[in-house]
């Protein structure tokens, strides 16, 4: 990377942390209670470890053959890896083992798997299941009427940990509107703890385009990749 490009990301990246904070303080959050993940989906190694030395722990991958190349390869970084996109059976092995957070998990069939893969000597694997919030034919997810059943089966899996929600809503540039999806989002969260007597406290909502919308409404994560990395670049790996 040549030193132009890494003053440049670098100032993106700071651009993007004032923003998340002045949200926070915005609508009333803690300093720092919003986790950044930063989606490095398709950009090398080096992109990530630049983002990283400016204090970035937290890394979204939603392509599993790019982020298997990439992790290894910042090992000594000790980052913390969250995989954000579908999960197929045969992919299980390998999300279990490289990553720390799922953030995808849209059906029994897979948490079962991943709470079969895990390594034994690795902490258990931070879960959240995707909602369907819209019924979008594109998009995967449950139907939120299916949360409830599905997060009592979860919470009582080994090796991992089920510790809340994810949705990606249909494009809305409108705030109120966009809050209000996002609304729908924390209030099943709500509901599933109180009907199942759990405790998840996970929030993933909100990317670049509505992130403060998901902060008002109680995002504890946001997943953001452009507004840092730059334009999307050809994966690594077809």
């Amino acid at each position: 990377m040549s030193p132009g490009a890494k003053d440049a990301l670098a100032e993106r990246y700071r651009a993007l942390v004032q923003r998340l904070r002045t949200a926070e303080d915005n609508f009333g959050k803690a300093p720092g209670s919003v986790q950044l993940v930063a989606v490095s989906k398709t950009y090398p190694a080096e992109d990530v470890r630049a983002v990283a030395e400016l204090g970035q722990q937290h890394f979204g991958e939603n392509q599993l053959q790019d982020a298997m190349q990439k992790i290894p390869h910042l090992e000594d970084l000790g980052l913390t890896w969250h995989f954000i996109g579908p999960v197929q059976s045969n992919k299980c092995r390998d999300v279990a083992l490289y990553f720390d957070w799922v953030h995808s998990v849209d059906r029994l069939k897979i948490a079962n798997r991943l709470s079969q893969l895990r390594p034994a000597d690795a902490p258990p694997i931070n879960l959240l299941i995707q909602v369907n919030l819209q019924n979008e034919s594109t998009k995967a997810g449950v139907a939120p009427e299916a949360v409830s059943e599905l997060a009592k089966t979860i919470s009582a899996l080994p090796n991992t940990k089920l510790r809340g929600l994810m949705a990606i809503p249909s494009p809305e540039t409108d705030l109120d509107r966009q809050r209000q999806v996002f609304r729908m989002l924390r209030e099943l969260l709500d509901e599933t703890n109180r009907a199942l007597d759990l405790e998840m406290d996970c929030l993933s909502m909100g990317m670049t385009d509505d992130m403060e919308a998901a902060v008002a409404e109680g995002a504890t994560h946001v997943r953001i990749g452009t507004a840092i990395f730059g334009a999307r670049q050809k994966p690594l790996v077809a």
